[in-house]
């Protein structure tokens, strides 16, 4: 430290001299901000503009307490003003914490005084000096548990034992360090690396947050590695600013599931089961469980709709010795009863059943009721039925899937198609495909080019499932969408303005400054080609009771040549000759 560092410190502390900066933190599930970490910077002017350099000096000098309240004080002032949506992570450091935080609730102080509740705020550990007294700090954190505040453990797998803070502390969540990030879809060992991560991380009920993360491949990658993987931060999504964005401003791929052929819903495995009533004696309900040894739930109804169920193991464990009979005989069907019961209505899609069986940890999920969509009693359904059913979906699926983007292939788009039509409601076929692609791959080579595959499909299927529609994959680069005729317009609109944005980062920096490349065309002399581009052909279909699958995948293939027509990113519509380019 020098003198002229030390003269800056104080004179930064005194008159508070600090840019806060806001990265945000993006859900991949929802497709929108989840939070912001809050960035500090010295002047511009200062040897102290870099924190690294303003933190290491203020430890040198005795006052990194000061700082370190200083620089919280002032984010949680900046983000109130701001109005920024979701949770503000706050760095924090250990050392403030037992020092001063711990017992004079500093925080929650500047909290109050800028209008946040502190459920908003997550208190982000980060590492300068190690932690010796553990003891002390789990007090400490559950001091600020205990006012509201979530906890969050800053760059593990860097800095002072960070496997130990995340046994001893038990954050809400846990930021792993970018090193781990950079490059993952290079290196097989840090994929194998954070498949063990998420894995401790689920095991202690904590949110992993990946940092670091800059290139659309890396992002790419996590998203294929664990779909559990939500919450990421890094340059790719946006880099610090004083005036962050409110929302997302890039699709992000989506994360559900395939869905599964002819809309298979509960309804495929409903069984009818005979359900009772309220008013039903408790001797009957065991007379019946003794007659049926089969039978394992059984729902009680109130005016038609479920209310409740009795579990056959349940139910006879009640009948253990022999006082049981005298004791529940005139009892009320309730008082023997389980309410904790899912219910699922008969049109919910497999996939979508599946996930609420999941999320339901205290519930048991063995049996489940089915309604009707206003709610009546319709049937039950069995865990075993669901996973047989879902198991024989994705076989048929990896059966028929593109291998390169795992999207439905040709046999089950054209399935899919027919149960549109059958469905007697309009909708939107289009066909998509890339413009000067070819060159792309002969400069760039073919592993190259399936990058730009895989990427066009994740934004085709992010937009096409957020809408309800259908995504497959024909072939090569070419795809097929189905979506609802209140949205199709929007839909292609939103992938032409996006892939438009995407495709310059396919490119080399050389290329890029050109808006393309050179190399040979199929006549074998020298052409520039501009950036790969989407031309999406569109067919309305209004009249499905005479249309025929095979006719509109005929009348959608001429109708992608005038599509390519059109010079860059481009929409061709079947309406009466007319086309758009965007």
């Amino acid at each position: 430290m020098t003198a002229q560092e030390a003269q800056w410190l104080n004179q930064i502390i005194a008159t508070e001299e600090l840019q806060v900066l806001f990265q945000p933190i993006v859900d991949a599930n929802q497709q929108a901000i989840y939070g912001y970490e809050a960035l500090i910077r010295g002047p511009k002017t200062s040897p102290l503009h870099s924190p690294l350099r303003l933190f290491d000096v203020a430890t040198q000098a005795g006052q990194l307490v000061e700082l370190d309240l200083l620089c919280r004080r002032l984010a949680i002032q900046r983000f109130a003003e701001l109005e920024l949506p979701g949770l503000l992570f706050l760095n924090v450091m250990p050392l403030t914490i037992v020092e001063r935080d711990f017992r004079e609730g500093l925080t929650l102080g500047f909290i109050r005084e800028s209008g946040l509740p502190p459920e908003r705020v997550v208190i982000e550990l980060t590492e300068h000096v190690p932690i010796h007294d553990y003891e002390l700090m789990r007090q400490a954190v559950d001091h600020y548990r205990d006012m509201g505040f979530q906890v969050a453990l800053d760059d593990l797998g860097a800095g002072h034992s960070s496997l130990r803070h995340w046994s001893e502390l038990r954050p809400d969540f846990v930021k792993l360090d970018r090193h781990f990030i950079s490059g993952i879809d290079q290196e097989p060992a840090k994929r194998e690396f954070l498949r063990s991560i998420l894995d401790v991380a689920r095991s202690l009920d904590c949110q992993l947050i990946a940092e670091g993360v800059e290139t659309a491949a890396e992002h790419l990658c996590l998203w294929e590695l664990d779909r559990g993987l939500a919450l990421l931060q890094g340059f790719y999504f946006a880099r610090p600013s004083p005036q962050p964005p409110l929302q997302l401003n890039m699709v992000l791929p989506a994360t559900t599931q395939l869905k599964s052929p002819a809309g298979r819903t509960a309804r495929s495995i409903l069984r009818t089961i005979e359900a009772i009533t309220t008013d039903c004696a408790v001797p009957l309900i065991s007379e019946r469980f003794r007659r049926q040894p089969s039978l394992r739930c059984v729902a009680v109804l109130e005016n038609g709709k479920p209310v409740a169920v009795v579990r056959r193991n349940a139910f006879l464990t009640l009948f253990t010795n022999p006082y049981s009979h005298a004791l529940y005989a005139k009892r009320c069907v309730l008082d023997v009863a389980d309410v904790r019961m899912l219910v699922a209505e008969a049109d919910t899609p497999l996939e979508v059943l599946s996930q609420q069986l999941t999320d339901s940890h205290d519930i048991e999920q063995e049996d489940f009721v089915i309604t009707n969509d206003e709610g009546d009693y319709v049937g039950m359904g069995n865990i075993v039925d669901l996973l047989r059913e879902i198991t024989a979906i994705q076989v048929r699926h990896a059966r028929h899937a593109n291998p390169l983007t795992g999207l439905p292939g040709n046999i089950l788009i054209n399935e899919t198609l027919v149960a549109y039509l059958a469905a007697g409601q309009g909708f939107a076929a289009a066909y998509v495909d890339l413009d000067n692609f070819k060159a792309f791959n002969d400069a760039y080579g073919y592993a190259r080019g399936d990058q730009v595959i895989i990427s066009l499909s994740r934004l085709l299927q992010a937009q096409v499932e957020s809408a309800g529609g259908f995504i497959g994959h024909i072939g090569g680069d070419d795809f097929m969408m189905l979506l609802p005729h209140s949205h199709w317009e929007s839909v292609c609109g939103q992938i032409l303005r996006s892939f438009e944005v995407m495709a310059p980062g396919f490119y080399e920096e050389a290329d890029r400054l050109k808006g393309g490349i050179q190399t040979e065309n199929r006549q074998n002399s020298v052409t520039f080609f501009p950036f790969v581009s989407v031309s999406i052909a569109v067919k309305p279909v209004t009249d499905t009771a005479t249309c025929r699958a095979l006719d509109i995948a005929a009348e959608l293939s001429e109708l992608k040549h005038q599509a390519k027509k059109i010079p860059g990113n481009s929409l061709f519509v079947e309406r009466r000759g007319s086309c758009v380019s965007q």
